[in-house]
């Protein structure tokens, strides 16, 4: 056949019927459906509410009185569902109830457009197969009150529906023997917990066993009207429904017009979180029964401190019911979560702002993140948000203050020679390997108009390190690098705070960066995609210069060994051996890998420091006075 043009007619003669294996379908659904044997109890409680529904629609007028009881046997391995709804004629047990893919709840709303009702499929009671070698309905209709039926069967395959006495009132029993290996949902504290949290947004009292209190018997702060503070309100129900985090605080979700119909609360959790961990906790009610436990994807990737319930309307579930279609709704109600927590974030900081500095202390990492993330967080916590430094958490404005007006960053984990120069200038250095810093402190010093001063890059170095007034002689130079630089270092003549410290080592980080990567095991560790964009940002250095020694011209030693050199004072070689050996023993001081040197001996050089010194001692003649230790003693001797 021609591709475009329509399929010829074929004969109703040739035209053949599907067959359906009704029990491997069963067997499919009733037990490869549902992720977990408790979705049977939420299927069979929201038949049960959809029955008080359909009660009301049809007569609204009638003396109903709507409740469900859940009663759990250990003993018997039973669990019975128990409701005062519209119950089922014979004909609607074979219609509805013994035919997978038909429901009467679906069919109703259709006819009436009530968004109460929360069946769509026809397939939920078949969810009691999962769980129940054998259930048993004993029902009575509203339309037929001297009647009753009960519908008995093992597996879903076959049915038996045998008249019973009519029950006192409507409605409906369903009892589920329960297979050995699910025998622990009789347990009623067991159902309890389970109902307390699928049916907490329920309109109808579910009740277990001989409870006098319903199992949702809580305070909604969206739906009612509480007297007092409504954050207080809202911190109740996020502390009685929220599973491992005590709340910090509590917003809420309204609808949008234009947008979602969605309505709840949001709040921050007091749980532990750093960079990437992700404790995003959302529930979602679906016309007031739970439809997804863990919808953690409505809410932005970045908010790993939230938790929250919303209920809807308008979601459109998967068959199952455990999951939400991602349909133009989804998308919607993702937006107005997103724009539900930076509201409430920036109400917090402005209503409450001792609540306001403990999110900022519990989640700093995190909101680092999120404000590159949003523009609205970055105005919000441009000032507030701590920052790691060297000298502990300080915001990027106490930085910058620290700094005279600059920022400073280092690029490395820092430690040996670099630490000591950070200790030593007494400004607070930011802790560019954590989370998100780096990308923070550029912004913010292009958002503040700052000088960023990113160690451990060449062109950061020089911010720190300033140029001498006179350049050392190319000779000098040369016997320098050569007595105190090792392979991969260059030397580079500086004057640098303090005055003290002769020398220091600094790691160039992106030449690090870029041997990581050019390592051959670097293609099983990072995907391909972002190892072709690493390599495309260290491609601009060749990655020979792996650290930089820079030699403080400023520094009184410095000027006594070049001294000693320039009038051949046989010490100089000696002196310049000891502050070699210093080199290697300070950075071998901070953790490994960061020193950025190619690797000095430390034996050599602590025995290094005992040759220069026994070469120095001797050089004394015997009688003279003890050398001084004042600067410039050398110099003044040669």
């Amino acid at each position: 056949m021609s591709q475009g043009l329509p399929p010829e007619p074929v004969p109703a003669e040739d035209l053949r019927t599907t067959e359906v294996d009704l029990g491997g379908l069963v067997s499919v659904l009733a037990t490869h459906l549902y992720s977990t044997p408790l979705v049977a109890l939420r299927e069979l409680v929201q038949n049960a509410h959809d029955s008080h529904t359909r009660r009301l629609l049809e007569d609204p007028d009638g003396d109903h009185r709507p409740l469900i009881r859940v009663r759990g046997d250990a003993a018997r391995r039973t669990v019975g569902i128990e409701d005062t709804g519209a119950g089922l004629t014979e004909p609607e047990i074979h219609a509805y109830l013994a035919t997978v893919g038909t429901g009467y709840t679906r069919m109703l709303r259709e006819l009436t457009g009530n968004q109460e009702l929360i069946g769509a499929f026809g397939l939920g009671f078949l969810s009691a197969f999962s769980v129940a070698d054998e259930v048993v309905v004993t029902t009575t209709s509203h339309r037929e009150p001297g009647l009753g039926h009960r519908y008995r069967s093992r597996g879903g395959e076959q049915y038996l529906v045998e008249p019973v006495p009519a029950r006192s009132q409507p409605g409906t029993v369903v009892e589920l023997t329960l297979k050995a290996e699910h025998a622990h949902l009789a347990d009623e504290d067991a159902l309890r917990a389970v109902l307390g949290r699928y049916c907490v947004l329920l309109p109808i009292p579910v009740f277990v066993g001989d409870d006098d209190e319903p199992v949702n018997a809580v305070e909604v702060p969206w739906r009612q009207h509480p007297e007092g503070d409504p954050h207080e309100a809202r911190m109740r129900f996020a502390t009685a429904f929220g599973r491992r985090f005590e709340p910090l605080t509590a917003f809420p979700v309204n609808p949008v017009e234009g947008g979602t119909d969605a309505i709840g609360l949001l709040w921050v959790q007091d749980g532990g979180t750093y960079g990437s961990s992700d404790n995003r906790d959302l529930a979602v009610y679906l016309r007031g029964m739970l439809l997804a436990e863990d919808a953690r994807d409505l809410l932005p990737g970045w908010a790993g401190f939230i938790g929250g319930v919303v209920e809807s309307s308008r979601l459109t579930p998967t068959a199952s019911r455990e999951d939400l279609q991602r349909d133009e709704h989804y998308r919607a109600l993702r937006q107005t979560l997103t724009d539900a927590i930076v509201d409430g974030l920036y109400e917090t900081a402005r209503l409450r702002p001792a609540t306001w500095r403990r999110i900022l202390t519990r989640h700093g990492q995190d909101l680092l993140g999120a404000a590159l993330c949003d523009e609205r967080l970055f105005t919000l916590l441009a000032d507030d948000v701590p920052v790691p430094t060297s000298q502990g958490d300080l915001t990027a404005g106490a930085l910058r203050a620290a700094g005279g007006g600059a920022v400073h960053v280092a690029l490395g984990s820092g430690g040996g020679f670099e630490e000591m120069l950070y200790r030593a200038m007494q400004v607070p250095i930011a802790r560019g390997d954590r989370y998100a810093v780096l990308p923070f402190l550029r912004r913010y010093a292009r958002l503040r108009g700052c000088r960023l001063v990113e160690l451990g890059s060449e062109h950061g170095d020089r911010a720190m390190f300033r140029d001498p007034e006179r350049p050392l002689p190319a000779e000098e130079a040369a016997w320098l690098a050569g007595a105190l630089a090792d392979p991969g270092e260059q030397l580079v003549p500086a004057r640098f705070d303090p005055p003290g410290l002769p020398l220091v080592l600094v790691p160039d980080r992106e030449a690090e960066r870029k041997a990581r990567i050019e390592d051959d095991r670097a293609d099983a560790r990072i995907p391909s995609a972002a190892l072709r964009l690493a390599r495309a940002f260290t491609a601009r250095t060749d990655g020979e210069v792996r650290a930089r020694l820079y030699l403080n011209l400023s520094c009184p030693a410095v000027q006594d060994l070049l001294a000693a050199y320039r009038a051949g004072h046989t010490g100089s070689a000696t002196a310049a051996g000891l502050l070699r050996s210093l080199k290697v023993i300070m950075a071998a001081a901070g953790p490994a890998g960061t020193s950025g040197s190619s690797g000095g001996d430390l034996t050599a050089a602590l025995s290094g420091v005992g040759t220069a010194v026994s070469a120095l001692t001797a050089a004394v003649p015997a009688g003279l006075p003890d050398v001084p230790d004042t600067p410039g003693a050398l110099s003044e001797e040669a």
